[in-house]
């Protein structure tokens, strides 16, 4: 079985020893995306809705490199901070996959990499 690696210059670049996505099986599996600013390096300054923004557009740069879109989505896991800040990023995430509506796990974490509110992945079906 294949195994590909997936880069894209829209999303930011992994920081440390992995991909933002690997292809294997006809599914692509991103790395958990956090609220960097490709272009920067830097974790974007704002809440948590800002910091979903941004996380949604680095798995969208995913997405588009692969030639997918969220209707390809099958399962993303929403890592957050605080569960209290559910409602926001539900709102947020709602706008950015559309009519998608892929199986969802959310789940509360004590940390999360650079001191991000939310970190968000996905398992995406490939045509």
């Amino acid at each position: 079985m294949p195994v590909n690696a997936v880069h894209t210059d829209q999303a930011p670049a992994a920081i440390g020893p992995y991909s933002q996505g690997i292809i294997a099986n006809g599914l692509l599996f991103t790395a958990g995306q956090i609220a960097i600013d490709p272009a920067t390096g830097q974790v974007v300054a704002g809440n948590v809705a800002v910091q979903t923004e941004r996380v949604m557009k680095n798995l969208g740069a995913i997405l588009d490199a692969v030639g997918v879109n969220w209707s390809d989505v099958v399962k993303t896991t929403v890592y957050l901070h605080d569960m209290s800040d559910f409602p926001v990023v539900n709102e947020v995430y709602g706008r950015a996959i559309g009519d998608a509506r892929p199986a969802r796990s959310t789940v509360q974490v004590s940390a999360l990499p650079r001191n991000v509110l939310v970190e968000i992945d996905a398992v995406v079906a490939v045509r």
